[in-house]
């Protein structure tokens, strides 16, 4: 059954309606499949490129301590071994990546479930606009962004191209920006409630709605 929410203003008057598609917002939601794609996702920030030096990289050490015999001391060649104090570092880390591959379908399949999740419990706002006016104004943004969520986190997605709305929120610690191309499952799960602008729930909508018929 589709599910229908009022579209609100930047005062928080309705405005209008929108139905969340039951292919989006009203999926089973998976957990391990979530697990797993919010670990590639993390996984993918890290650099990789941490290193530690080897016995044949560390410079030094090339002459033989002492002769092999008589010293009554173990035998040994080099004070760059890794039992002497500034020699190399056994089985250190090296630079890697940790890239893990996850097909298109995983990321939709796991955002869609993320999103159902939020819409489950009422999460899921749309509005017409959080800005009034043609200027940007992080205090009225604010204010009006509070007359659609109580929530402590918000993720607000917006379209790229709606400057006012990303100057409007951009410093404000408590609101996270993304344009709708950007939304991921890592984000929706961080913060407590998600607000769409109008043309960005357009652009969700129309992106996860088609990602399972590719192949029908």
């Amino acid at each position: 059954m589709t599910t229908t929410i009022d579209v609100l203003d930047a005062s928080g008057a309705k405005t209008g309606t929108v139905d969340l598609p039951e292919e989006v917002f009203g999926t089973k939601v998976n957990v391990p499949l979530i697990h797993q794609v919010v670990v590639a996702q993390l996984a993918a920030r890290r650099q990789g490129t941490h290193a530690t030096k080897t016995r044949g990289n560390v410079s030094g050490g090339g002459k033989k301590p002492y002769r092999q015999k008589g010293t009554g001391r173990a035998r040994q060649g080099s004070t760059r071994a890794p039992q002497f104090a500034g020699g190399g570092v056994v089985h250190g880390p090296q630079p890697r990546s940790y890239e893990q591959r996850t097909p298109k379908k995983m990321k939709a399949a796991a955002l869609k479930g993320a999103l159902s999740d939020r819409a489950g419990g009422g999460r899921v706002h749309v509005v017409s606009s959080l800005v009034t006016g043609d200027t940007p104004k992080t205090k009225a943004t604010l204010e009006a962004l509070r007359k659609i969520t109580q929530a402590r986190s918000v993720l607000v997605v917006v379209d790229e191209n709606d400057e006012l709305t990303w100057l409007s929120l951009r410093n404000a610690p408590e609101v996270h920006l993304l344009d709708a191309g950007q939304l991921n499952t890592y984000d929706v799960l961080c913060h407590d409630d998600v607000v769409f602008t109008r043309e960005a729930y357009d652009q969700v909508v129309a992106r996860l709605a088609n990602s399972g018929k590719e192949e029908a």
